[in-house]
Formats: C-alpha cells, sequence, structure tokens
C-alpha cells in the first residue's frame, strides 16, 4: 500500500518524473477554476439567486468573519490568499470520494509547499502594512538577544505547518485503506464520511493557523503599547 500519491510514477522521461500527486494537484485547481467560473458568471443581485451563489455567499462570509474575529484590520486584505489556503485544502480531501483518488494533501511535498507560502506571506502582509522597519523590529524584541530564537520560531511553525497537515490526511487514508482491506462490506461508507469530516477540519485549522500567524506578524504592538499607556494614564487620573 502506497502512502503517499509521491511514490505513484504515472510517467517518467530522463530522470522527471509526473507522479500522482501533480496530477491530482492540476486535478483539485481544475475543479475549483471551472466551479468558481460556473457559479460566478451567473452572479445576481436580485432577491432570487441561484442555490450555488447562496453557498458561495456562505463560504465567502463565514471566512471573512473568521478573519475579522482575528483582530488583524480590514479582513478583505487577507480574504484571498487563506479563502484560497482553505478551499484548496477543503476540496483535495473532499475529493476522496472518488474511486482511484489520493489528496495531494497526503504528500508531504504539497504541504510544505502550503506552508512555504504562509512563510512568505507573513512578512508580506506585515510589511505591507507596518513597513519593512516595524516588521524587522519584531525580531528583537523585546530584546536582540531573541533574534534567533525569533528566527527559529518563525522556521520551526512552518515546519510543524507542514507536518501537521501531512500527518492527518496520511494517517487517515492509510487507517481507511488497512480497514476497508479488512473488512470491505462494513466499513467504508462510514469511514468515508469520518474522512470527508476530518478533510474539512484540517483545512479550518491550517488556514485559521495561517490567518494567527500573519495577524500576529501584522498587528501593531507600538499602538497595543501606546493604548496601555494611555488605559494608565486614565486609570492615575
Amino acid at each position: 500500500m502506497e502512502i503517499s500519491p509521491d511514490a505513484w510514477v504515472l510517467y517518467q522521461w530522463r530522470g522527471l518524473e509526473l507522479t500522482a500527486t501533480i496530477v491530482f494537484t492540476w486535478a483539485v485547481m481544475a475543479v475549483l477554476v471551472i466551479g468558481c467560473r460556473a457559479v460566478t458568471s451567473r452572479l445576481s443581485d436580485s432577491e432570487k439567486v441561484s442555490r450555488w451563489q447562496v453557498m458561495l455567499e456562505v463560504i465567502v462570509t463565514q471566512i471573512r468573519d473568521q478573519i475579522d474575529d482575528m483582530g488583524s484590520g480590514d479582513p478583505d486584505r487577507y480574504l484571498p490568499f487563506i479563502g484560497t489556503l482553505f478551499l484548496f485544502i477543503a476540496t483535495s480531501n473532499l475529493l476522496m470520494i472518488v474511486p482511484g483518488y489520493q489528496p495531494p494533501t497526503g504528500s508531504l511535498s504539497t504541504t510544505a509547499a502550503l506552508a512555504i507560502c504562509v512563510l512568505i506571506a507573513v512578512p508580506l502582509f506585515s510589511v505591507g502594512r507596518r513597513g519593512l522597519g516595524g516588521y524587522l523590529r519584531t525580531y528583537v524584541r523585546p530584546t536582540p538577544l531573541m533574534l534567533p530564537f525569533n528566527v527559529i520560531s518563525e522556521v520551526s511553525r512552518t515546519v510543524a505547518l507542514a507536518i501537521r497537515l501531512y500527518g492527518n490526511v496520511m494517517s487517515g487514508t492509510v487507517i481507511v485503506g488497512i480497514l476497508i482491506s479488512v473488512a470491505p462490506f462494513f466499513f467504508p461508507i462510514l469511514l468515508q464520511l469520518l474522512g470527508l469530516l476530518t478533510g474539512l477540519i484540517q483545512a479550518y485549522i491550517f488556514a485559521v493557523l495561517a490567518m494567527v500567524y500573519i495577524a500576529s506578524a501584522s498587528r501593531d504592538r507600538s499602538s497595543g503599547q501606546e493604548g496601555d499607556r494611555q488605559n494608565s494614564k486614565d486609570q492615575g487620573d
């Protein structure tokens, strides 16, 4: 039994390999592009809208509300990135109901790529909101001695983000495969439903953690310290 779609090589030419991970990733991207195109091509602001538009509005609203709850400022600034992460991971996991499909999120190369996207997005959003100097100063707070520890923290949480998603998706796929091979007539439906629920939860957790990292780096600490000083002054008066 293959525990990762990376081990499934579909085509090889002069040392270049086309693995199932790449093919299934392309398939997920195609589903998202075609689905979004089909839904957004018939958007309407009238009282009667399609069920697909209602579903799209619910998803976008829920993601936007979750970002807003993080207290990171304008949620529309982060909605495209966080929404894309969530939809890609959720779709990758939900397609497990298709026979022969293996989620690309069950590959460490895919989850590492997603985590690297978050690693790059954190300073980009932070610099855009606080400036380059304000972002770099976060690495030497509260003291310059914390610089190496803050750098290690950035790298370690990126690694943890990739391994967490990979481990949960891969382990779930392996367990389902084992149980189906042992009792193919009793477990498939229940385990598929459990796998879909777990996949949605993992997509939600990954998106929330990404937003937490971005919000933590983008939050203006100087404003918070100024607010604390103002509150202390008011209490003293």
